[in-house]
């Protein structure tokens, strides 16, 4: 059979003899598609319909048949259209073999005649429903065939094909419909039919049955499927029991929602305001290229593994169902190929350690790329040595271009990568907003219920850990300013419960108890004994450990072998004699993997850090104990040297500081003018780590950056935010510059999240530059709520300017201001939390909703003065919006 078919964007598609590809047809049929469909053949019985002892038939729930009918055979015949339409139309962004038709355009009437057909037939089958029956889909199908037997007849093989998936997929729709009628005795139906409690299972159950190519693939994505669900669905909430367990904590139960924000450019020429931070399932929807950005602890990789998991299970946020639903995730951690390259799709599984990878079937990566439903969730981009970054960079824009049609998300820390990495290739940007006051809250408090799990016996002791700690973050400003990602926040929930309420304030010191909490007070004070023959002291165990880190750093890598892990160890075990009296370099190394919890094994052979933080510090450690200063400042031109040198600071003597912080400022022979400046505004941001320093040196850093500090573009505002408070000292007076450069100021100073930045934003809300305002309101999330509200919020003019409210406690401080007109909803409320907070009702006069409250838009007669509705083009099309109402999608 050959046909010719115009098919997206004016592409044509050309079928040619091929069998085909029910995978294709049923990602197809989304059952959110599907269902209502189906459920509208049929009627809900009345009350009593179900008495055990009188069996009800099929014929008798028809909705085109009997005394209550609400449907004509034509509208049989409609929606026997509707599915045939489904079944052929390739899905949103698909590619090759993913827009092939499976019948020609001119069989699809008669594949839908032929399914009307069948599906009426369903008024004359005699099958009945009762309490203890074990219906069967197939059986079902077979009596539907049976009672229209020329139902298919003219068919070529492709329709005949076609109509038997649909049959089977109404069917199992059918029977989905019978076990959720009240009053039915569902227990033993749902017994019989499993599957129908994940209908998805069973269509790729049904994929798997046909005579296809295809239905080994299938079997094999079953497979995958349910591993990588279990292999990545666990997070190490820091400090619960680490030393036995790092990842018990299932992923789905400890997973704290993350949100992210976009580049604010679009602000910078006046055309519009920024959007809010969202969750990260919104920001991502609609959106197939995205490069997400966010600093140490931040969450990059939790993100990815949630994905992958709630991908591989099906059960996804309804903002992501449309676009990842049916795809074939694949998490693939940088640091597992640095120095060699990304591997071909042939290779993903036993480049990451899956341990089924020989069992995929051949060419089986391949197919999945090319039919564009695949979603490629590359970690890591900092962890790739510099000079291997750019290749890095070419191998996806390859890979784009080959695989059109899959969900690319690669992520990165923020200065390891230029702001427009990827842009060129179809890249969105988006950033890990840090942990709002709301977020650290419920960090807090999820943390705290996750060790009273553990510790039932326990809950009056861990309760009163959960409110002294809240109340110190809140209270004390070293300490809220630390908890901004979520390692940071598990270590102090860990550390203030193994300190009995009490906690360190600085960097250093928080690292160097949670060194103490993790190599030698937990096991000590539980009173447990040696299990492998080995009794460390914590000195001995963290100058092994420091080994392990510098070899990582100096040869560029966040995993290392685990043949040069021991090798590494046993060249150094007769300098270290605790440890060499215990065992050999083999038996010190499980030592420290099992009792430790820093170190893991992420696949078999390969050994790496918990976390890169900890790496990144211990590496600092030991390249201040071999005074190798020089190092650091041959590679402080690196982005990912950087957290090691502000730590090195921060660990080193007082004149060793100064060398350090006074070779930033010196020139390196061989660096481009961007390095250069990149080392002084490291000098700057290390100051503060600094606890004790030259005053000379210090006004020398700021008298070399002072000039630095004036940004001209936005990202370059934006990257200043990662200095810290200390920025603020050096930024020009507000009052001294122009509307442009107010505005990138304001970048720069909301970028840090400390109240300090208050202070220096008061010296902008009196300008009347529409840029300059929006960043400042729409900043308002990362600070204290009143405060901001009273210091910044009341005095920024509200001329055509959208004021965010992310929760309860912001609607009532607009309230308090007597409202605004223009109102952005920037978190997640009800309609009635909206009707009863948006306060003068009648002074509202446009919405932006950030991200969706339901279809309908009715509620909004609440508000007789409201002109227009403004919309995210990712939201569902809303209904029901009140006359007078201008709909504007952005």
């Amino acid at each position: 059979m050959k046909s010719t078919a115009p098919g997206p964007a004016g592409v044509d598609q050309v079928m040619g003899d091929h069998r085909m590809d029910p995978m294709i047809v049923m990602a197809r049929l989304l059952p959110k598609i599907v269902a209502p469909l189906v459920r509208k053949l049929l009627v809900r019985p009345g009350p009593g319909a179900f008495l055990v002892d009188r069996p009800l038939r099929i014929s008798g729930l028809v909705s085109f048949r009997g005394e209550r009918r609400t449907l004509g055979e034509r509208d049989v015949r409609r929606i026997a259209a509707k599915l045939v339409d489904r079944a052929v139309t390739p899905l949103p962004g698909a590619t090759g073999a993913a827009l092939e038709r499976p019948v020609a355009p001119d069989e699809d009437r008669a594949v839908a005649d032929a399914l009307a057909r069948t599906l009426c037939a369903l008024g004359d089958i005699d099958l009945e429903i009762v309490q203890d029956a074990r219906l069967e889909a197939d059986t079902l199908t077979r009596q539907l065939h049976r009672a229209a037997p020329d139902a298919t007849r003219g068919l070529t093989g492709d329709g005949a094909e076609l109509h038997g998936i649909l049959l089977d997929t109404a069917s199992l729709h059918i029977l989905e419909f019978f076990t959720r009628l009240s009053g039915f005795g569902a227990r033993t139906l749902v017994e019989n039919r499993r599957a129908l409690g994940r209908l998805d299972d069973a269509v790729g159950a049904l994929a798997a049955r046909l005579p296809s190519r295809s239905a080994e693939d299938a079997a094999f994505e079953t497979r995958y499927a349910h591993d990588t669900a279990v292999l990545h669905n666990h997070l190490t909430i820091f400090g619960i029991d680490l030393a036995h367990s790092p990842d018990s904590w299932p992923l789905d139960a400890a997973y704290l929602g993350l949100r992210c924000e976009a580049e604010p450019a679009a602000a910078a020429d006046g055309g519009g305001p920024p959007e809010p931070a969202v969750p990260a399932e919104h920001a991502l929807s609609g959106r197939c290229r995205i490069l997400v950005r966010g600093v140490a602890g931040s969450g990059k990789t939790t993100l990815l593994q949630w994905l992958a998991v709630a991908t591989a299970r099906g059960e996804l946020p309804a903002p992501l169902h449309r676009a990842l639903y049916g795809r074939v995730p694949f998490l693939l951690p940088v640091r597992r190929f640095a120095g060699h390259g990304l591997p071909s799709p042939g290779d993903f599984l036993a480049a990451v350690g899956y341990p089924g990878a020989e069992a995929q079937p051949p060419g089986w990566a391949d197919r999945v790329l090319r039919a564009g439903r695949a979603l490629l969730l590359i970690d890591g981009v900092d962890e790739a040595p510099e000079d291997e970054r750019e290749r890095l960079r070419r191998k996806l824009r390859d890979w784009t271009a080959l695989y059109p049609g899959n969900i690319w998300i690669v992520t990165s820390r923020p200065s390891a990568v230029r702001a427009d990495w990827l842009t060129a290739d179809g890249f969105a940007e988006l950033t890990l907003a840090p942990m709002s006051r709301e977020d650290i809250t419920a960090f807090i408090q999820r943390w705290h219920r996750a060790a009273a799990q553990q510790e039932p016996d326990d809950l009056d002791r861990l309760g009163h850990y959960e409110r002294t700690l809240l109340n110190a973050v809140r209270i004390t400003r070293d300490l809220g300013r630390l908890a901004t990602n979520p390692l940071m926040c598990g270590m102090l929930c860990a550390l203030h419960r193994d300190r009995r309420g009490y906690l360190p304030n600085g960097r250093r010191e928080l690292y160097e108890a949670a060194l103490s909490m993790l190599l030698e007070r937990r096991d000590r004070e539980r009173a447990m004994g040696t299990t492998d023959g080995i009794d460390l002291p914590r000195q001995p165990k963290i100058q092994l450990l420091q080994k392990l880190a510098h070899w990582m750093l100096v040869n560029g890598r966040s995993e290392m072998d685990r043949e040069i892990a021991v090798d590494t160890l046993a060249q150094h075990l007769a300098a270290i004699p605790d440890a060499a009296r215990q065992g050999g370099a083999e038996e010190i190394y499980r030592h420290l993997l099992n009792r430790t919890g820093l170190l893991r094994e992420p696949a078999p052979g390969t050994v790496d850090f918990v976390h890169r933080t900890f790496q990144d510090f211990l590496a600092a450690r030991a390249t201040v104990q071999r005074h190798d200063f020089g190092l650091l400042l041959n590679h402080a031109h690196l982005s990912e040297w950087e957290d090691v040198i502000r730590m090195a600071v921060a660990l080193a003597r007082p004149d060793e500081c100064a060398a350090l912080l006074n070779g930033l400022l010196a020139p390196l022979p061989g660096i481009r003018a961007a390095e250069a400046r990149h080392r002084k505004l490291l000098a700057a941001a290390c100051v503060e780590h600094a606890a004790e320093l030259d005053p000379e040196v210090r006004h020398r850093v700021r008298r070399f950056t002072r000039d630095m500090v004036r940004p001209s573009t936005v990202a370059g505002a934006r990257a200043l935010g990662w200095i810290g408070p200390i920025v603020l000292e050096m930024l020009p007076e507000p009052a001294e510059v122009s509307d442009g450069e107010a505005y990138l100021l304001a970048v720069t100073a909301t970028s840090i999240t400390d109240d300090m930045a208050i202070d220096y934003l008061t010296g902008l809300r009196k300008r009347t530059y529409h840029p300059v305002r929006a960043q400042l309101a729409g900043a308002w999330r990362r600070y204290d709520t009143d405060r901001y509200a009273r210091e910044i919020i009341a005095h920024l003019d509200p001329d055509r300017l959208f004021f965010p409210a992310a929760d309860v406690a912001e609607l009532a401080a607009l309230r308090g201001l007597g409202g605004r007109p223009y109102l952005q909803v920037a978190g997640e409320f009800t309609v009635a939390e909206l009707v009863d907070g948006i306060v003068p009702a009648d002074g509202l006069r446009r919405l932006w909703l950030a991200y969706g409250l339901g279809a309908s838009m009715e509620w909004l007669a609440a508000f007789p003065r409201l002109e227009e509705l403004w919309v995210s083009r990712r939201m569902p099309a809303v209904t029901g919006v009140p006359d007078g109402i201008r709909v504007v999608e952005l």
